[in-house]
Protein backbone atom coordinates (compact mmCIF):
# COMPACT_ATOMS: atom_id res chain seq x y z
CA UNK A 1 0.00 0.00 0.00
CA UNK A 2 1.16 3.55 -0.64
CA UNK A 3 2.15 5.61 2.36
CA UNK A 4 0.35 8.86 2.98
CA UNK A 5 3.28 10.92 1.80
CA UNK A 6 3.41 8.93 -1.44
CA UNK A 7 -0.14 9.83 -2.49
CA UNK A 8 0.07 11.98 -5.64
CA UNK A 9 -0.80 15.67 -5.42
CA UNK A 10 -4.26 16.71 -6.64
CA UNK A 11 -4.40 17.71 -10.28
CA UNK A 12 -4.55 21.39 -11.13
CA UNK A 13 -7.60 22.88 -12.84
CA UNK A 14 -5.72 23.02 -16.17
CA UNK A 15 -4.74 19.35 -15.88
CA UNK A 16 -8.31 18.31 -15.13
CA UNK A 17 -9.57 20.46 -17.99
CA UNK A 18 -7.05 18.90 -20.38
CA UNK A 19 -8.07 15.38 -19.32
CA UNK A 20 -11.72 16.23 -19.93
CA UNK A 21 -10.86 17.78 -23.30
CA UNK A 22 -8.88 14.68 -24.34
CA UNK A 23 -11.76 12.41 -23.36
CA UNK A 24 -14.30 14.51 -25.26
CA UNK A 25 -12.01 14.61 -28.31
CA UNK A 26 -11.50 10.84 -28.28
CA UNK A 27 -15.24 10.23 -28.01
CA UNK A 28 -15.87 12.70 -30.85
CA UNK A 29 -13.30 11.05 -33.15
CA UNK A 30 -14.58 7.58 -32.27
CA UNK A 31 -18.16 8.63 -32.98
CA UNK A 32 -17.23 10.27 -36.29
CA UNK A 33 -15.34 7.18 -37.46
CA UNK A 34 -18.18 4.85 -36.50
CA UNK A 35 -20.71 7.05 -38.28
CA UNK A 36 -18.55 6.87 -41.41
CA UNK A 37 -18.17 3.09 -41.09
CA UNK A 38 -21.89 2.47 -40.71
CA UNK A 39 -22.63 4.76 -43.61
CA UNK A 40 -20.68 2.23 -45.71
CA UNK A 41 -21.83 -0.95 -43.97
CA UNK A 42 -25.39 -1.21 -42.55
CA UNK A 43 -25.28 -1.74 -38.80
CA UNK A 44 -27.94 -4.45 -39.14
CA UNK A 45 -25.39 -6.66 -40.91
CA UNK A 46 -23.08 -6.43 -37.91
CA UNK A 47 -25.95 -6.87 -35.46
CA UNK A 48 -27.13 -10.00 -37.29
CA UNK A 49 -23.67 -11.55 -37.10
CA UNK A 50 -23.43 -10.83 -33.38
CA UNK A 51 -26.85 -12.31 -32.61
CA UNK A 52 -26.22 -15.44 -34.70
CA UNK A 53 -22.61 -16.07 -33.70
CA UNK A 54 -21.42 -19.38 -32.28
CA UNK A 55 -20.74 -18.23 -28.74
CA UNK A 56 -18.50 -21.18 -27.91
CA UNK A 57 -16.09 -19.95 -30.57
CA UNK A 58 -16.50 -16.41 -29.21
CA UNK A 59 -15.60 -17.71 -25.76
CA UNK A 60 -12.53 -19.41 -27.26
CA UNK A 61 -11.60 -16.00 -28.68
CA UNK A 62 -11.86 -14.48 -25.20
CA UNK A 63 -9.58 -17.22 -23.83
CA UNK A 64 -7.02 -16.61 -26.59
CA UNK A 65 -7.04 -12.87 -25.94
CA UNK A 66 -6.69 -13.44 -22.19
CA UNK A 67 -3.66 -15.67 -22.88
CA UNK A 68 -2.17 -12.93 -25.06
CA UNK A 69 -2.45 -10.48 -22.15
CA UNK A 70 -0.73 -12.93 -19.79
CA UNK A 71 2.12 -13.27 -22.31
CA UNK A 72 2.19 -9.48 -22.70
CA UNK A 73 2.65 -9.13 -18.95
CA UNK A 74 5.43 -11.74 -19.08
CA UNK A 75 7.10 -9.85 -21.94
CA UNK A 76 7.04 -6.60 -19.98
CA UNK A 77 8.60 -8.43 -17.05
CA UNK A 78 11.63 -9.16 -19.25
CA UNK A 79 12.25 -5.46 -19.82
CA UNK A 80 11.67 -4.64 -16.15
CA UNK A 81 14.29 -7.23 -15.21
CA UNK A 82 16.67 -5.64 -17.68
CA UNK A 83 16.78 -2.56 -15.44
CA UNK A 84 17.13 -4.59 -12.24
CA UNK A 85 13.45 -4.65 -11.28
CA UNK A 86 12.69 -8.24 -10.30
CA UNK A 87 8.95 -8.32 -9.76
CA UNK A 88 7.01 -11.37 -8.72
CA UNK A 89 5.15 -12.73 -11.76
CA UNK A 90 1.74 -12.72 -10.06
CA UNK A 91 2.16 -9.17 -8.78
CA UNK A 92 3.26 -7.97 -12.21
CA UNK A 93 0.26 -9.71 -13.81
CA UNK A 94 -2.15 -8.02 -11.39
CA UNK A 95 -0.56 -4.64 -12.02
CA UNK A 96 -0.72 -5.28 -15.76
CA UNK A 97 -4.47 -6.01 -15.69
CA UNK A 98 -5.03 -2.94 -13.55
CA UNK A 99 -3.17 -0.87 -16.16
CA UNK A 100 -5.18 -2.56 -18.91
CA UNK A 101 -8.39 -1.50 -17.19
CA UNK A 102 -7.21 2.11 -17.05
CA UNK A 103 -6.12 2.06 -20.71
CA UNK A 104 -9.21 0.43 -22.20
CA UNK A 105 -12.06 1.54 -19.97
CA UNK A 106 -10.77 4.88 -18.70
CA UNK A 107 -8.97 6.26 -21.78
CA UNK A 108 -9.16 9.84 -20.58
CA UNK A 109 -7.86 9.15 -17.10
CA UNK A 110 -4.47 8.47 -15.59
CA UNK A 111 -3.48 5.86 -18.19
CA UNK A 112 -2.30 2.36 -17.40
CA UNK A 113 1.36 2.93 -18.27
CA UNK A 114 1.53 6.10 -16.20
CA UNK A 115 -0.04 4.33 -13.25
CA UNK A 116 2.45 1.46 -13.46
CA UNK A 117 5.37 3.88 -13.60
CA UNK A 118 4.06 5.78 -10.58
CA UNK A 119 3.48 2.65 -8.47
CA UNK A 120 6.80 0.98 -9.34
CA UNK A 121 8.77 4.19 -8.91
CA UNK A 122 7.38 4.69 -5.42
CA UNK A 123 7.49 1.07 -4.30
CA UNK A 124 10.86 0.02 -5.75
CA UNK A 125 12.68 3.36 -6.17
CA UNK A 126 13.43 2.63 -9.83
CA UNK A 127 13.82 5.91 -11.76
CA UNK A 128 10.73 6.79 -13.76
CA UNK A 129 12.87 7.30 -16.88
CA UNK A 130 14.08 3.68 -16.76
CA UNK A 131 10.54 2.42 -16.31
CA UNK A 132 9.37 4.58 -19.20
CA UNK A 133 11.98 3.12 -21.57
CA UNK A 134 11.24 -0.42 -20.40
CA UNK A 135 7.59 0.10 -21.33
CA UNK A 136 8.62 1.80 -24.59
CA UNK A 137 10.77 -1.17 -25.64
CA UNK A 138 7.91 -3.45 -24.66
CA UNK A 139 5.74 -1.58 -27.18
CA UNK A 140 8.48 -1.62 -29.82
CA UNK A 141 8.84 -5.38 -29.52
CA UNK A 142 5.13 -5.64 -30.29
CA UNK A 143 5.54 -3.49 -33.39
CA UNK A 144 8.44 -5.69 -34.50
CA UNK A 145 6.30 -8.83 -34.12
CA UNK A 146 3.46 -7.24 -36.10
CA UNK A 147 5.96 -6.34 -38.83
CA UNK A 148 7.29 -9.90 -39.07
CA UNK A 149 3.85 -11.51 -39.26
CA UNK A 150 2.71 -8.86 -41.76
CA UNK A 151 5.58 -9.75 -44.08
CA UNK A 152 4.55 -13.41 -43.91
CA UNK A 153 0.90 -12.63 -44.68
CA UNK A 154 1.84 -10.48 -47.69
CA UNK A 155 3.09 -13.66 -49.39
CA UNK A 156 -0.40 -15.16 -49.07
CA UNK A 157 -2.37 -12.29 -50.63
CA UNK A 158 -2.07 -12.06 -54.44
CA UNK A 159 -3.83 -8.67 -54.49
CA UNK A 160 -0.65 -7.14 -53.05
CA UNK A 161 1.27 -6.81 -56.29
CA UNK A 162 4.78 -6.01 -55.14
CA UNK A 163 8.05 -7.89 -55.36
CA UNK A 164 8.23 -10.05 -52.25
CA UNK A 165 11.88 -9.08 -51.69
CA UNK A 166 10.79 -5.50 -50.95
CA UNK A 167 8.88 -6.12 -47.67
CA UNK A 168 11.45 -8.73 -46.60
CA UNK A 169 14.32 -6.31 -47.23
CA UNK A 170 12.54 -3.46 -45.42
CA UNK A 171 11.81 -5.66 -42.42
CA UNK A 172 15.33 -7.10 -42.19
CA UNK A 173 16.93 -3.67 -42.64
CA UNK A 174 14.58 -2.10 -40.10
CA UNK A 175 15.25 -4.91 -37.62
CA UNK A 176 19.02 -4.49 -37.96
CA UNK A 177 18.78 -0.72 -37.40
CA UNK A 178 16.40 -1.25 -34.48
CA UNK A 179 18.76 -3.64 -32.69
CA UNK A 180 21.83 -1.54 -33.48
CA UNK A 181 20.27 1.59 -31.97
CA UNK A 182 19.02 -0.35 -28.96
CA UNK A 183 22.42 -1.99 -28.35
CA UNK A 184 24.44 1.19 -28.85
CA UNK A 185 22.29 3.63 -26.90
CA UNK A 186 20.03 1.51 -24.65
CA UNK A 187 22.23 -1.50 -24.00
CA UNK A 188 20.79 -2.47 -20.64
CA UNK A 189 17.38 -2.98 -22.26
CA UNK A 190 18.85 -5.61 -24.62
CA UNK A 191 19.67 -8.02 -21.78
CA UNK A 192 16.58 -10.11 -22.54
CA UNK A 193 16.01 -8.59 -25.97
CA UNK A 194 15.55 -11.79 -27.98
CA UNK A 195 13.45 -13.68 -25.44
CA UNK A 196 11.17 -10.64 -25.09
CA UNK A 197 10.69 -10.47 -28.86
CA UNK A 198 9.87 -14.18 -29.02
CA UNK A 199 7.21 -13.50 -26.39
CA UNK A 200 5.94 -10.65 -28.57
CA UNK A 201 5.51 -13.11 -31.45
CA UNK A 202 3.59 -15.47 -29.18
CA UNK A 203 1.39 -12.59 -28.01
CA UNK A 204 0.48 -11.56 -31.55
CA UNK A 205 -0.08 -15.19 -32.45
CA UNK A 206 -2.68 -15.58 -29.71
CA UNK A 207 -4.43 -12.38 -30.79
CA UNK A 208 -4.61 -13.69 -34.36
CA UNK A 209 -6.00 -16.94 -32.95
CA UNK A 210 -8.67 -14.88 -31.20
CA UNK A 211 -9.67 -13.36 -34.55
CA UNK A 212 -9.67 -16.81 -36.19
CA UNK A 213 -11.94 -18.13 -33.42
CA UNK A 214 -14.38 -15.26 -34.01
CA UNK A 215 -14.35 -16.07 -37.74
CA UNK A 216 -15.00 -19.76 -37.03
CA UNK A 217 -17.94 -18.56 -34.95
CA UNK A 218 -19.30 -17.04 -38.17
CA UNK A 219 -18.92 -20.34 -40.07
CA UNK A 220 -16.20 -18.75 -42.18
CA UNK A 221 -14.57 -21.01 -44.78
CA UNK A 222 -12.67 -18.58 -47.03
CA UNK A 223 -9.13 -17.18 -46.93
CA UNK A 224 -8.06 -15.92 -43.53
CA UNK A 225 -4.98 -13.97 -44.64
CA UNK A 226 -6.71 -10.74 -45.86
CA UNK A 227 -8.62 -10.45 -42.58
CA UNK A 228 -5.56 -11.19 -40.46
CA UNK A 229 -3.44 -8.67 -42.35
CA UNK A 230 -6.20 -6.05 -42.01
CA UNK A 231 -6.33 -6.80 -38.29
CA UNK A 232 -2.59 -6.21 -37.90
CA UNK A 233 -2.75 -2.97 -39.89
CA UNK A 234 -5.70 -1.80 -37.80
CA UNK A 235 -3.72 -2.67 -34.65
CA UNK A 236 -1.00 -0.27 -35.79
CA UNK A 237 -3.60 2.44 -36.42
CA UNK A 238 -5.20 1.95 -33.00
CA UNK A 239 -1.86 2.67 -31.29
CA UNK A 240 -2.36 6.37 -32.03
CA UNK A 241 -4.42 7.54 -29.01
CA UNK A 242 -7.08 9.48 -30.87
CA UNK A 243 -10.01 7.14 -30.16
CA UNK A 244 -11.47 5.48 -27.09
CA UNK A 245 -9.50 2.24 -26.76
CA UNK A 246 -9.03 1.94 -30.52
CA UNK A 247 -12.78 1.73 -31.19
CA UNK A 248 -13.71 3.27 -34.52
CA UNK A 249 -10.14 3.29 -35.83
CA UNK A 250 -10.02 -0.49 -36.30
CA UNK A 251 -13.44 -0.56 -37.96
CA UNK A 252 -12.50 2.31 -40.30
CA UNK A 253 -9.27 0.57 -41.38
CA UNK A 254 -11.09 -2.72 -42.01
CA UNK A 255 -13.81 -0.96 -43.99
CA UNK A 256 -11.29 0.83 -46.19
CA UNK A 257 -9.20 -2.28 -46.80
CA UNK A 258 -12.28 -4.26 -47.77
CA UNK A 259 -12.32 -2.13 -50.94
CA UNK A 260 -8.96 -3.65 -51.94
CA UNK A 261 -8.97 -7.16 -50.45
CA UNK A 262 -11.57 -9.90 -51.08
CA UNK A 263 -13.38 -9.50 -47.76
CA UNK A 264 -17.03 -9.50 -46.75
CA UNK A 265 -17.84 -5.95 -45.60
CA UNK A 266 -20.18 -7.08 -42.84
CA UNK A 267 -17.58 -9.46 -41.43
CA UNK A 268 -14.90 -6.78 -41.88
CA UNK A 269 -16.72 -4.52 -39.43
CA UNK A 270 -17.88 -7.31 -37.14
CA UNK A 271 -14.33 -8.57 -36.50
CA UNK A 272 -12.82 -5.38 -35.05
CA UNK A 273 -16.05 -4.62 -33.17
CA UNK A 274 -16.10 -8.07 -31.56
CA UNK A 275 -12.38 -7.81 -30.80
CA UNK A 276 -13.03 -4.53 -29.00
CA UNK A 277 -15.79 -6.19 -26.96
CA UNK A 278 -13.45 -9.06 -26.11
CA UNK A 279 -10.77 -6.61 -24.96
CA UNK A 280 -13.35 -4.85 -22.78
CA UNK A 281 -14.34 -8.13 -21.12
CA UNK A 282 -10.73 -9.08 -20.37
CA UNK A 283 -9.90 -5.57 -19.15
CA UNK A 284 -12.63 -5.94 -16.53
CA UNK A 285 -10.30 -8.27 -14.61
CA UNK A 286 -8.44 -5.12 -13.59
CA UNK A 287 -11.59 -3.65 -12.03
CA UNK A 288 -11.16 -6.02 -9.08
CA UNK A 289 -7.94 -4.22 -8.09
CA UNK A 290 -9.60 -0.82 -8.47
CA UNK A 291 -12.31 -1.89 -6.02
CA UNK A 292 -9.89 -3.74 -3.72
CA UNK A 293 -6.45 -2.14 -4.16
CA UNK A 294 -5.15 -3.94 -1.08
CA UNK A 295 -5.29 -7.22 -3.01
CA UNK A 296 -2.80 -5.97 -5.58
CA UNK A 297 0.24 -6.98 -3.56
CA UNK A 298 -1.34 -9.96 -1.77
CA UNK A 299 1.32 -12.54 -0.91
CA UNK A 300 4.13 -10.31 -2.13
CA UNK A 301 6.22 -10.56 1.06
CA UNK A 302 6.34 -14.29 0.61
CA UNK A 303 8.46 -13.77 -2.52
CA UNK A 304 10.72 -10.96 -1.34
CA UNK A 305 13.80 -13.13 -0.86
CA UNK A 306 13.44 -14.60 -4.34
CA UNK A 307 12.84 -11.20 -5.91
CA UNK A 308 16.05 -9.62 -4.57
CA UNK A 309 18.34 -12.23 -6.10
CA UNK A 310 20.97 -10.79 -8.47
CA UNK A 311 19.48 -10.00 -11.88
CA UNK A 312 22.25 -11.98 -13.61
CA UNK A 313 20.76 -15.22 -12.25
CA UNK A 314 17.54 -14.72 -14.25
CA UNK A 315 19.19 -14.77 -17.68
CA UNK A 316 17.70 -18.13 -18.47
CA UNK A 317 14.12 -16.91 -18.24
Amino acid sequence: MLKEEEIPLPKTFKQRLWNVAKTVLKIAVTTALLIWVFSKVPINLVKYRLLHANYWWMFAGVVCYFCSMVISSWRLLSFFRSVGLRLNFKYNLRLYFLGLFYNVLLPGGIGGDGYKIFILNKAHKVPGKKLFWAIMFDRLSGLWAIGLITVGLIFLIPQIDIHKALPVGIFLGGSAIYYFVAYMFFREYTKYFFTAHLKALALQGFQLLAIICVMFGQDFTGKFSPYLLSFLISALASIIPITAGGAGAREAIFTKLSDYFPMDKGLSVFLPSSFYLISLLVALFGLYYVIRPGRLDKGLKKYEEEDIQPVAESKGE
